[in-house]
């Protein structure tokens, strides 16, 4: 029985993950955190160097696919790579996506069109790919979508692309997770705030600017602290683990309560 043993509800040892947009900031974090659980892991990026990189600080052997979820063409092949090279697919972890900021006068359709489809489109498109074959398989799996704070909430400096393609990121986990519920596939979503990473690292920095915008933004987090790479780790594990079984459609906030206020 779990209640006996309830470590082993969190063991995914074995299992095969597939991560796409391996090379970003919440990619990275997943997979060296299911690469450490014992995950046999799978490892998709359009960056190769940058794929590469993250490979190197994985624990165990690791497979890359240089590509990205961007055709059904493309996802078909990133699960017949996967199911060659592991026998099966377990978790699809989608971290791929993107962001790009302008006041809605400023945006080009285009640009607006490129957001929505790496962050709507291409979640889809892989999730739909993962779906036939976990159902194929019979027994079940793990998706786990990457939404954001944003979904939920609006931003004043030009987010309209990307708080709408979180909020559809949302409403896409909730669908699937009504659709495949009998299957015993669950759907569920990270919605981080800002972390630390790459990208929001001049946040953390002590300079005046840093300084002035961080004090604003953490007056709205109860948690009094920007999120670290280490706080994504455990609702990750969970939602790829035996423990989140009975969990489905769900958005889970990374977000010191930022988002409960």
């Amino acid at each position: 029985m779990s209640l006996d043993n309830p470590h082993s509800m969190f063991d995914v040892q074995g299992k095969v993950a597939l991560i796409t947009g391996a090379s970003g900031a919440f990619g990275s974090v997943a997979a060296r955190c299911l690469s450490a659980a014992g995950c046999k892991v799978v490892l998709a990026a359009g960056n190769a160097a940058a794929l590469g990189e993250v490979a190197a600080i994985c624990s165990g052997e690791t497979r890359l696919i240089n590509a990205r979820p961007d055709s059904e063409a493309a996802c078909d092949a990133m699960i017949a790579e996967t199911v060659k090279a592991c026998g099966r697919i377990d978790i699809l972890v989608v971290a791929s996506g993107m962001n790009k900021v302008a006041k809605i006068e400023d945006m080009a359709p285009a640009t607006f069109d490129d957001v929505m489809d790496a962050n709507v489109r291409q979640s889809w498109l892989i999730a739909r790919a993962a779906t036939a074959q976990m159902k194929a398989q019979g027994e079940g799996g793990k998706i786990v979508l990457v939404s954001s704070a944003r979904g939920l909430l609006g931003h004043p400096a030009g987010y309209t692309a990307y708080c709408s393609s979180k909020a559809a990121v949302d409403g896409m986990t909730k669908a699937l997770g009504c659709e495949l519920g009998p299957t015993g596939i669950t759907v569920n979503a990270i919605a981080p705030t800002v972390f630390r990473s790459p990208l929001t690292a001049w946040m953390f920095e002590d300079t005046e600017n840093a300084t002035a915008v961080r004090n604003g933004f953490l007056a709205r987090v109860p948690k009094g602290r920007l999120g670290e790479p280490e706080d994504l780790t455990g609702p990750l594990l969970f939602l790829s683990s035996k423990a989140s079984d009975f969990y489905t459609g769900h958005i889970l906030y990374a977000d010191g309560g930022y988002t409960a206020g």
